[in-house]
C-alpha cells in the first residue's frame, strides 16, 4: 500500500481519495470555509493536481497521528511553497487536510486557477457522490 506522500508523487487520485475518510475536512488556502466530504476532497485534490506544475515534496514530519508535507510547485510561473498538514484517525485514514501556501503572489495564481475550474471540480464530486449511491 502507498503511503500518502508515495500516492501524490504518482499522482494516483484513485490511491490519494481511497485514503480519505467519509468525513474527512478540507481546508484551502484559498477559501473561506471549508469542505466537508470525500468526494468534494477529492475532486479539490484533481484538481490541485491539474493546476500545480513541477510538484514535489521537500520535507516530511510526522507526530503520531499529525503529518507535515511541504512543497515546492509552480503556478503561471509562480514558485509556490507550501505545506499539507493531515490528521490521520484510528484506522489510517485522511480526517483533517489543511493547506497553506505562500507567497501571496502564487496564492493569487492558485486562487485564480482554481476559482477557474471549481464548476468542474463540483460536478466532478457531484458525480462520485451519485455512483456511490
Amino acid at each position: 500500500m502507498l503511503t500518502f506522500r508515495q500516492a501524490v508523487e504518482a499522482k494516483d487520485a484513485a490511491a490519494i481519495e481511497a485514503m480519505l475518510a467519509d468525513d474527512v475536512v478540507f481546508t484551502s488556502p484559498v477559501a473561506f470555509k471549508p469542505y466537508p466530504g470525500k468526494a468534494i476532497t477529492a475532486a479539490i485534490l484533481r484538481g490541485v493536481m491539474r493546476v500545480f506544475e513541477d510538484f514535489r515534496y521537500v520535507r516530511e514530519i510526522q507526530d503520531g497521528v499529525h503529518h507535515v508535507y511541504e512543497f515546492e510547485a509552480t503556478v503561471d510561473g509562480l514558485e509556490i511553497n507550501g505545506c499539507d498538514l493531515l490528521t490521520f484517525d484510528e484506522d489510517g485514514k485522511i480526517i483533517d487536510f489543511k493547506v497553506m501556501v505562500r507567497p501571496l503572489r502564487a496564492a493569487e495564481a492558485l486562487a485564480g486557477r482554481m476559482g477557474a475550474q471549481f464548476e468542474a471540480i463540483k460536478a466532478d464530486a457531484v458525480s462520485r457522490l451519485s455512483a456511490a449511491e
